[in-house]
C-alpha cells in the first residue's frame, strides 16, 4: 500500500512537471517578439498564396456586419479566410481600414499587403496586444479643442509618439478657437503657451474654426494629396471638420455637460476622399491612448528639446541633483507643459502595459 501512494505521488509530480513545461513553452511563443523584428521577418514569413483570380482592393471601414472594401468603386463586404484567422499574433486586429487586401469573389480575403505606416494604441481590456487603428497613413491630425472639451497636452503628446513609432508625420489641429472669448484666463494662457511651445519643437499647428471657417485652407493645405487620420478624444470636432472638408454627413454629437466630456458619435473607422485630392480617416472618440510597445528608456528619444543636456547617462531627470534638464526646465528652456507629459509617460508607461 505505502508503494502505491509513492507511485501515486510519483505520477502527480510528473504531470505537474509535464504541465507546467508546457505553460511555459506556450507563454514563450506568445511573447516571442522576434518574427516582429525586421532581422528576423524572413525567417518566419509565410508562402504567399497565389493572389490569381483574386480582386485587389483598399479596406475603407470596419463594420460589425464585416470588412467594407473598395475595389474600383465597387464595395463588396468582406471577411477574413480562415487561415489568416488562425495566425498567432500580439496585434488584435489583423485588418484595419487603409489595408490593401487580395479578396475572392465571394468577399474571402485571402492576403493583406505589407504596411507602410501604422497608427496603432495598446488594446485598452489587456494591454497585451496591439489594436491597429488605421495603416497606410502618411499623417495624423491629432485633434485637440480651445475648450470644452479642454486641452490635454499629454494627450497630444502620446499621440505624436504612436505617429513616430508608426513611421508618420504628426500634425496638431486645435478647434474652437471660435470660443477664445469664451473661454477661461486659465484656459487661454493654456492655449497659448501650447502653440508656443509645440511650435518650438516643429511640429505644425493649424489653429481651426468649423463656424467661422478659420484656417479651413491651411489644413486643406497641409492635406492635399495625403492621406491623413484625424484622431484625438471625444467632443473636439473630428467630425464637425471631416463633414466640413470632404462633404460627407457624419453623425455630429454635443458635449456630455455632466462630464464636461464629448460623446462617441463616430462608433466605426472610415476611409473618406478629401476635395481637391487625398483621402482621410476618421476615427471614433477615445478617452486614454496608451502608446504601443513604449519602454521608459524609450521615453527620452521622443522629447528632442531633452536630449543632450544632461551630464549624467542613466538620469531619470526626475528628481537628481545637477540634472541638466531640470536645470533648463526651470530657467524656461524647455517647456513646463512637454516636462510634465515626459514625467507623466515615465510614471504610467509600465502599469499601462502590465499585464491585467
Amino acid at each position: 500500500m505505502k508503494h502505491d501512494i509513492y507511485g501515486m505521488e510519483e505520477e502527480f509530480h510528473s504531470k505537474g512537471e509535464r504541465k507546467r513545461c508546457r505553460k511555459e513553452r506556450q507563454v514563450a511563443t506568445t511573447t516571442d517578439r522576434s518574427k516582429f523584428k525586421k532581422t528576423d521577418q524572413n525567417l518566419h514569413k509565410k508562402k504567399t498564396p497565389s493572389l490569381e483570380n483574386l480582386k485587389r482592393g483598399q479596406v475603407i471601414a470596419i463594420l460589425s456586419e464585416g470588412i467594407l472594401v473598395d475595389c474600383e468603386g465597387k464595395h463588396t463586404l468582406c471577411s477574413l479566410k480562415g487561415t489568416l484567422k488562425q495566425e498567432n499574433s500580439l496585434v488584435k486586429n489583423l485588418v484595419a481600414v487603409g489595408d490593401f487586401v487580395h479578396f475572392s469573389e465571394g468577399g474571402s480575403i485571402a492576403h493583406v499587403e505589407e504596411r507602410r505606416s501604422i497608427l496603432s494604441r495598446a488594446d485598452n481590456l489587456s494591454r497585451k496586444k496591439e489594436q491597429l487603428i488605421a495603416v497606410n497613413v502618411d499623417q495624423v491630425l491629432i485633434t485637440t479643442a480651445l475648450c470644452f472639451p479642454p486641452l490635454k497636452p499629454s494627450l497630444v503628446d502620446r499621440y505624436i509618439i504612436a505617429a513616430h513609432k508608426g513611421n508618420m508625420n504628426p500634425v496638431i489641429v486645435i478647434n474652437k478657437i471660435d470660443l477664445f472669448l469664451e473661454a477661461t484666463e486659465e484656459e487661454n494662457a493654456l492655449y497659448l503657451e501650447f502653440v508656443k511651445a509645440y511650435g518650438e519643437i516643429g511640429i505644425p499647428v493649424i489653429c481651426v474654426s468649423t463656424k467661422t471657417g478659420e484656417g479651413l485652407e491651411a489644413l486643406k493645405k497641409i492635406m492635399h494629396g495625403k492621406t491623413s487620420v484625424f484622431s484625438g478624444q471625444s467632443g473636439v470636432g473630428k467630425s464637425s471638420l471631416i463633414n466640413t472638408l470632404t462633404g460627407s454627413d457624419l453623425n455630429v454629437g454635443d458635449l456630455v455637460e455632466r462630464t464636461n466630456k464629448g460623446s462617441h458619435t463616430t462608433t466605426t473607422t472610415h476611409l473618406l476622399h478629401v476635395d481637391g485630392g487625398g483621402f482621410c480617416i476618421d476615427t471614433p472618440g477615445i478617452k486614454s491612448f496608451g502608446v504601443w510597445d513604449l519602454s521608459k528608456e524609450d521615453v527620452i528619444s521622443y522629447f528632442p528639446e531633452m536630449q543632450g543636456h544632461c551630464k549624467f547617462p542613466d538620469c531619470s531627470h526626475t528628481q537628481e541633483p545637477g540634472c541638466g534638464i531640470l536645470s533648463m526646465v526651470e530657467n524656461g528652456g524647455i517647456s513646463p507643459l512637454r516636462f510634465a507629459s515626459y514625467l507623466a509617460l515615465i510614471a504610467s508607461v509600465s502599469q499601462e502595459h502590465r499585464n491585467r
